[in-house]
């Protein structure tokens, strides 16, 4: 396996008065994200889809408590899904002082919508975003079969910039009976467009979500796209802009090979054919689970913790970094050909040889399937393993 590790030299640039490290393995990242908490002086706010009653579960609760007693501002909000801990876990924490709300939205619209979101703001200084959920699979190493994620710590006043935006949807979760519209007013509202660093957020639009539409704005001017989707299920107009890119100049794609949800796999090998046949070259990892989420085009990075599905374009409440930055670009695409080296080239004569009928059938049903309903009910289903 290739060795994806860098060190913190390597992993670290400065862009427009912000300092940007990656953390790609899982240790080290739960060691950052600890360090972040234990080093707040005045407020951390925390935003996560997933929390388990697990080992680094509990480090995080014992951190936030140290926080606590500190006399620092503490925030947690946890999606409803994600929620999965004892009903009484977090009552010490909230006695001492925790804002602890979770994003359970009633039923009818507001049902299907997610916060996928992660994020770890501290004193409006520092923030760790990416992927990754608060649970053991998403620290571990590959060798240990964990989650391949990605991590991304942003020290600068970019920062600052989303401390207004997460105050505004708490305050939105708390309201009852709170409208999509007002939480569609919100998204828009601090979604960036000027400037290295955008902040770009996804959220229950009509049409593309600002982050979606800043990636789709970047793939029509782009010729060289080196993208990492553990979730591929995109549009077909996202899947022509990706086609155009391949035969104008070079796209490449790394979906997942494992999953704990084999309807997403199938679903991605459904696009395969048609961007195939334009040029396009992809890449399934094989060492462990793929939950990374990463866009590079041209000189232009997106991260964060998006899928490339329609559910992340249209509907789930993502947030996205662009980074705007030749040099930055050139880190993720060191990092990408690390991830490339421990991935299997799929070709159209492999495609056309695990792809029979009954396959092609199976895997547009879950494409259907992972493009209209939500991540935990088609896991649920495990439809899709053929």
């Amino acid at each position: 396996m290739a060795d994806a590790a860098q060190s913190d030299k390597d992993r670290g640039l400065l862009v427009d008065g912000n300092r940007l490290t990656l953390h790609p393995e899982g240790p080290e990242r739960l060691e950052a994200l600890l360090g972040l908490i234990d080093g707040a002086e005045r407020s951390i706010r925390m935003l996560y889809y997933i929390y388990r009653d697990d080992k680094s579960g509990h480090l995080i609760h014992e951190a936030m408590e140290r926080a606590l007693d500190r006399g620092i501002t503490v925030s947690l909000l946890i999606d409803g899904f994600g929620y999965d801990v004892p009903q009484h876990f977090f009552d010490p924490l909230v006695a001492k002082g925790l804002m602890l709300c979770r994003f359970h939205p009633s039923f009818g619209r507001r049902y299907l919508i997610r916060n996928h979101q992660k994020l770890t703001l501290v004193d409006d200084i520092k923030v760790m975003i990416g992927g990754f959920n608060i649970e053991d699979s998403y620290f571990g190493t590959v060798e240990e079969g964990a989650w391949r994620d990605l991590g991304l710590l942003v020290e600068g006043p970019a920062a600052a910039r989303l401390a207004p935006y997460y105050d505004e949807l708490i305050a939105w979760v708390l309201t009852k009976g709170a409208r999509i519209r007002v939480l569609n007013r919100i998204v828009h509202r601090y979604s960036e467009s000027h400037g290295k660093l955008q902040w770009t957020f996804g959220g229950p639009t009509r049409g593309l979500s600002p982050w979606a539409r800043a990636t789709s704005r970047d793939l029509l001017s782009s010729c060289d796209v080196e993208m990492i989707a553990a979730y591929f299920a995109p549009t077909w107009a996202m899947l022509r802009r990706i086609g155009r890119i391949g035969r104008r100049g070079r796209a490449r794609i790394v979906t997942a090979a494992k999953s704990d949800n084999h309807a997403t796999i199938a679903a991605a090998r459904y696009t395969y054919k048609n961007l195939l046949r334009r040029g396009v070259e992809i890449f399934e990892y094989q060492p462990t689970k793929l939950h990374s989420k990463l866009v590079v085009l041209d000189d232009i990075v997106h991260i964060g913790s998006s899928n490339f599905d329609i559910r992340s374009l249209y509907l789930n409440l993502e947030m996205m970094l662009r980074v705007d930055d030749p040099a930055f670009a050139m880190l993720l695409r060191t990092y990408f050909e690390h991830e490339l080296a421990d991935s299997l080239p799929i070709t159209p004569a492999l495609h056309r040889k695990r792809s029979g009928w009954w396959t092609r059938i199976i895997q547009a049903i879950s494409f259907f399937l992972v493009t209209s309903a939500d991540y935990t009910i088609t896991r649920r289903l495990n439809f899709g393993r053929v």
